[in-house]
């Protein structure tokens, strides 16, 4: 055995990473990251949940058989309340542990904590769904704001598209900081699909699924988007629609006042993740102002209509698969009624593949973060490979 070899199967040093998670899409998209770092011999992810999500969040983690190593006590019921709390406790498990790194996903107040705390100790950022813009801090609020500033501090980005990639290139950050990986929004949607049997079940065309929770979006938007719905299913109450509905009662409120007396409008309580996913298998068309959606939609094969004026997943619109209605009334049911009655404008819209990933996005997260952790035995790793490609040939 060469030394090469002696070095790389050599027991290595075990990297700690942190992994912060706090609401249901971030499970989502870290899960598939928790599972790859489980299965390497050179890295211990640690979990620790927030609390900005509760009992929703719980049920999701249990979807991804992720037990927590952390839980953190929720302080507060304001946005800045849970920042204050958040950020002391985070400071405290990083402090009495020896992670390498502090892995965050997207545009939430959680994954701001959890890279402003890791910065505050020098310990580097690593950005799951970096580079996400739409240069309008209102919209969404505070998400916008949220991800530029992670993006100022992050070590490592890891971009889910490669229009994302441009987005941070253009903001000057160095290239070999940034990494494109596709989305894991679509690992996480074959694993369930795999380990919890989703697969289309409704026979005909489908349901129309409706979900609506931006803060963008409260007020009079709600109850523009319901007399839409309402039109919709008074036009054609053959088609069944389904809408989940937020709990806030900004939204509940206006929701069930304007669509709960129409006998094809089954209104919900929230969907869990596998519900969700299940739902979406059996839609013919989805209406949502949810980023994940507008991801996990073109995995099925279902066009969306997105209820905002703007989206950081332009991608879903280049690809052809959804397009932007906002909360205008009229357009959104000139848009249903469209793809109800062309059916080659409908076929148009169902993406031949998703534009977001193909389902090894967590694969490629993992070789990179070996690569910036552990540069030397994953180059021995990456001599090894090549030495039995060419024994092999």
């Amino acid at each position: 055995m060469n030394q090469d070899s002696e070095a790389l199967h050599a027991k290595p040093d075990i990297a700690q990473l942190l992994i912060v998670s706090g609401t249901r899409p971030e499970i989502i998209k870290l899960a598939p990251v928790y599972h790859a770092l489980q299965q390497t011999h050179w890295a211990r992810p640690i979990w620790l949940h927030t609390g900005q999500h509760g009992d929703m969040a719980a049920q999701m983690l249990d979807c991804f058989h992720i037990q927590p190593d952390h839980v953190l006590q929720r302080q507060g019921s304001s946005l800045l309340e849970f920042a204050t709390g958040c950020r002391v406790q985070l400071e405290s498990v990083l402090t009495d542990t020896s992670c390498e790194a502090v892995i965050v996903q997207g545009d939430t107040e959680s994954a701001f904590q959890g890279a402003l705390a890791g910065f505050y100790l020098k310990i580097p950022v690593v950005h799951v769904e970096a580079g996400l813009r739409t240069y309008n801090l209102h919209r969404p609020f505070p998400e916008e704001g949220l991800r530029q500033m992670i993006g100022r501090i992050a070590s490592l980005h890891l971009a889910p598209t490669p229009r994302a990639q441009q987005a941070l290139e253009r903001e000057n950050v160095a290239k070999e900081k940034i990494e494109l990986t596709g989305n894991t929004v679509v690992d996480a949607q074959l694993w369930a699909s795999q380990h919890h049997h989703i697969h289309r079940r409704m026979q005909g065309r489908g349901h129309i699924l409706v979900t609506m929770h931006r803060r963008e979006n409260w007020g009079p938007d709600v109850d523009h988007v319901c007399e839409a719905i309402a039109d919709i299913a008074r036009e054609f109450p053959q088609v069944p629609v389904l809408f989940p509905v937020h709990l806030n009662p900004v939204v509940k409120e206006p929701v069930y006042r304007l669509l709960g007396g129409l006998p094809n409008v089954k209104l919900t309580e929230p969907l869990d993740y596998l519900a969700m996913q299940q739902a979406l298998a059996d839609a013919w068309l989805v209406l949502t102002d949810s980023g994940g959606l507008q991801e996990e939609a073109p995995t099925f094969k279902v066009p969306v209509l997105v209820l905002r004026d703007e989206t950081e997943r332009p991608e879903v619109l280049e690809a052809g698969c959804a397009a932007l209605v906002g909360a205008d009334r009229s357009r959104i049911v000139q848009s249903v009624r469209h793809l109800m009655h062309d059916d080659a404008a409908y076929r148009g819209m169902q993406a031949s593949s998703n534009p977001f990933g193909d389902g090894t996005a967590a694969q490629r997260t993992e070789k990179r973060l070996h690569q910036m952790l552990r540069p030397d035995h994953a180059g021995l790793a990456q001599k090894a490979a090549e030495r039995t490609r060419h024994v092999l040939a």
